[in-house]
C-alpha cells in the first residue's frame, strides 16, 4: 500500500439515529455517522407500515401538491359547467349583431330561451322576423360546439 494517500480509519465511529436517538459503534472513515432512520425505528423493520415517516415535511408537501391538483380539477370542472350553463346570453354564440337583435326582439335572451322553442321545432325560430333558416344552422352550430343538446324535435329538417 502507498503510504498517505487513504483515508483515517476509526474503528470506533460512533453512528447515531436522528429520529429515535439509538447509538451503536463501527468502524468507518468518518468520526460521527448520523442518519435519518436505522433498523430500530425504520417501518419496515418495526411492522409499522402504517406509520408515515415525515423527514424535513415532505409528506405534508405532498398533500399539500395533492390538495392544490384537487382544487385545480375542481376549478376546471366549475368552468365547464359554466360553460354549458343555460342561464348565459347568447350573445356568447357570436351568431352576428343582426340575429342577436332579431332575437332579442323576440324576447329569446338566453340560451335556455333559444333550447325551450327549439323543443316546439325550428319552426318556433324561423317565425321570428329577421331570423332565417342560415341562422337557424349557425345557431345549430354554436350550440354543439358550445356542448349543448339539441331538442329531437328541432334535429328533424322541415322544409
Amino acid at each position: 500500500m502507498k503510504k498517505e494517500i487513504h483515508p483515517k480509519f476509526y474503528p470506533d465511529a460512533t453512528v447515531i439515529c436522528g429520529s429515535c436517538g439509538a447509538t451503536w459503534t463501527t468502524g468507518s472513515t468518518v468520526k460521527e455517522i448520523r442518519t435519518e432512520v436505522c433498523s430500530n425505528c425504520h417501518p419496515f423493520y418495526t411492522g409499522q407500515q402504517q406509520r408515515i415517516l415525515d423527514r424535513e415535511g415532505q409528506v405534508d408537501r405532498f398533500y399539500k401538491r395533492l390538495q392544490a391538483r384537487q382544487e385545480f380539477l375542481e376549478d376546471q370542472q366549475a368552468k365547464e359547467e359554466g360553460k354549458v350553463s343555460p342561464d348565459r346570453s347568447v350573445q356568447v354564440l357570436e351568431l352576428g349583431t343582426r340575429v342577436e337583435n332579431a332575437l332579442e326582439e323576440a324576447g329569446v335572451k338566453t340560451i335556455a330561451d333559444v333550447l325551450e322553442r327549439l323543443e316546439g321545432g325550428e319552426k318556433a325560430l324561423l317565425d321570428i322576423s329577421g331570423f332565417g333558416r342560415k341562422s337557424l344552422i349557425d345557431l345549430k352550430k354554436a350550440l354543439r360546439q358550445q356542448g349543448y343538446k339539441i331538442p329531437e324535435a328541432a334535429e328533424e329538417i322541415t322544409v
